[in-house]
C-alpha cells in the first residue's frame, strides 16, 4: 500500500529565543527539518513526503534547500490557522488509499524501528501512535492542592501517528474543536480505537535551547 507522511512544521521558535523558526535551526551542520525528512526517506525511499509550512516561510525553506543541496522530492502544503488546519491542508495532497503518518517537523530523532512499527501496524490496526512511559513522579492538581497519581497509568505521546488514509480523511471532515490536541484525538472523536506502540526516548520535540544542546549530542552519537 502507498505510504505518505505529513510533516508539520509551523513553529515560530519563540521559546528558542531567536528569530529563526526552530525547524530551520542547524543541528550538527544541517537544518532540523532536513534531518526529519531524511528519517522517513531512509525508512522507505518511495514514501510520499508532504511538508506543511506557513506561506511566509516557504521561500526561506527553498533557499535553504539550495544552500544545502537538499534534493529529496517532497510536496509543500500551506500551514493553517491551527495544527488541525495544517494537517488538513497536508491531507488534501494525499491521493488514493494507503497509510499516512503525521509527524512533528522538529522531531528529527525518531528511530527507524518506531517508524516501521507504526506503519506496519497501521496496515491492520488503522490507527497507531508511539508512546513512552513516564519516568518521573506525576502529581494531579486538585481544588484543594495536588495529589500523586500512579505514573504507570500514563504515557507520553510522540509522533509519527499513523492511520489508514480513508480513516484520517473522515476524521478531518469534522468541525474543529480545541479538544483536538493531536491527530489521535481527532480520530477518537469518530469513535475509532487508537492503538499504542512503543516509541523511542530519543524522539524528543525540539522546543527550548536545552533541547538543541541535547540534539547536538544525539546526532553525534
Amino acid at each position: 500500500m502507498k505510504k505518505h507522511v505529513i510533516i508539520v512544521a509551523g513553529g515560530k521558535g519563540l521559546r528558542m529565543g531567536g528569530d529563526i523558526p526552530k525547524q530551520f535551526l542547524p543541528v550538527c551542520g544541517k537544518p532540523v527539518l532536513m534531518r526529519t525528512l531524511e528519517a522517513f526517506h531512509t525508512y522507505d525511499n518511495s514514501i510520499h513526503l508532504i511538508l506543511v509550512l506557513p506561506i511566509s516561510q516557504q521561500d526561506y525553506w527553498k533557499k535553504l534547500c539550495r544552500e544545502y543541496h537538499f534534493d529529496l522530492p517532497h510536496s509543500i502544503a500551506n500551514g493553517g490557522e491551527t495544527r488541525f488546519h495544517s494537517v488538513k491542508n497536508g491531507l488534501a495532497l494525499v491521493e488514493g488509499d494507503g497509510v499516512v503518518g503525521v509527524h512533528d517537523g522538529v522531531r528529527p530523532f525518531v528511530s527507524q524501528n518506531v517508524i516501521s512499527r507504526c506503519y506496519e501496524d497501521a496496515l491492520t490496526l488503522k490507527a497507531v501512535i508511539p508512546v513512552i512511559g513516564v519516568v518521573e513522579t506525576v502529581r494531579h492538581l486538585t481544588e484543594s492542592g495536588s495529589e500523586t497519581v500512579p505514573r504507570d497509568q500514563y504515557k507520553l505521546v510522540q509522533t509519527p501517528q499513523v492511520f489508514e488514509v480513508e480513516l484520517l480523511r473522515q476524521a478531518y471532515q469534522q468541525p474543529y474543536t480545541d479538544l483536538f490536541t493531536d491527530d489521535a484525538s481527532v480520530v477518537e472523536a469518530l469513535g475509532e480505537k487508537v492503538h499504542l506502540v512503543e516509541g523511542n526516548r530519543e524522539n524528543i520535540k525540539l522546543t527550548t535551547p536545552f533541547d538543541l544542546k541535547l540534539a547536538e549530542l544525539l546526532c553525534s552519537i
